[in-house]
């Protein structure tokens, strides 16, 4: 959701029509603290909502290419939760995390729509930042969110770091552990290990065809 430019201009322009009201003694200035501030928050809070709604289309689809980024699952939502730092693991578990999303999304339903996303943060956010009103909480937890991509697990690599290359460096062997590996590194198997007897001949059950030659 992008807020247009109009949006600032509307806030700006009432905020300053509150102000000069004050002092022609139009609006009391209880009224004038009591409202515009709370333009203000919802202005921010709108204009942040973007980048947010961003974050959650990004890990809705995470897994699942045929996902359309409306919805997001269980597993997706507790994901965001941990890579974005909404769950410390002490303020906020992936206990909390899941029974928060069973509570707001819809009965015998498997995912969340955003509208439930944000309800889901509105009663996260106070167990995350105790001490922080509801609002200035809410604001903190969307700032962890905001800009926010799922981390891929990839493959681990083989390091080779200080000794660990000269481990697994196959050309450096030697005696018995040399003769497990053939000219380009790759493992005999079961004849790098064994002495294996050549059992072919025209006799049966003769063995070592060709070696005599090689004794006489």
């Amino acid at each position: 959701m992008v807020v247009p430019w109009c949006r600032y201009l509307w806030v700006a322009s009432l905020v300053l029509w509150k102000t000069r009201c004050v002092g022609h003694g139009c609006v009391s200035s209880s009224s004038r603290w009591s409202s515009a501030p709370s333009l203000i928050t919802y202005f921010l809070h709108s204009s942040k909502m973007s980048g947010v709604e961003n974050t959650f289309r990004k890990f809705a689809i995470y897994g699942d290419t045929s996902a359309s980024g409306n919805n997001m699952t269980g597993k997706n939502f507790s994901k965001m939760c941990k890579e974005c730092g909404v769950m410390d693991g002490k303020a906020v578990t992936s206990t909390d995390v899941d029974i928060v999303f069973n509570r707001v999304k819809t009965k015998g339903a498997r995912t969340i729509t955003f509208a439930e996303f944000q309800q889901a943060m509105k009663e996260l956010c106070i167990k995350r930042f105790k001490g922080k009103s509801p609002e200035d909480a809410l604001q903190a937890v969307y700032g962890l969110i905001e800009g926010k991509e799922p981390r891929s697990v990839g493959a681990t690599k083989a390091t080779k770091v200080g000794g660990v290359e000269r481990l697994t460096d196959t050309s450096k062997y030697t005696g018995s552990h040399k003769e497990r590996f053939d000219g380009s590194g790759k493992g005999k198997g079961l004849a790098g290990r064994q002495d294996l007897m050549d059992n072919s001949g025209y006799v049966g059950a003769y063995k070592g065809a060709g070696t005599y030659d090689q004794m006489h």
